[in-house]
């Protein structure tokens, strides 16, 4: 195909035209992606927080619970178990 002299430069202008008009388009989706790309990694991040803290919280929990003193109140509240006397003790040494 012939183009003529003046309708190569309209031509070449229309052609640069879509091409800027493209380049907006994938400009303007880029951006939007990633605003909610880091909506959502703000989200997840204060998820992770707040289960952090929940964790922090249940391992206080479970080591209150695991005391050596709770579990001894336990056992002897719920299963009835009386201390020795200190007379009913015996040591038993190794030869």
């Amino acid at each position: 195909m012939i183009f003529e002299a003046k309708a190569q430069p309209a031509a070449l202008v229309l052609a640069f035209a879509a091409v800027c008009v493209m380049s907006a388009m994938a400009l303007i989706y880029t951006k939007h992606e990633a605003r909610k790309l880091f909506v959502e990694l703000e989200t997840l991040t204060h998820e992770r927080d707040e289960l952090n803290i929940e964790w922090g919280q249940l391992q206080i929990e479970q080591s209150t619970w695991a005391t050596h003193a709770r579990i001894e109140q336990v056992a002897l509240d719920k299963l009835s178990l009386v201390r020795p006397k200190s007379t009913e003790i015996f040591v038993i040494e190794r030869p």
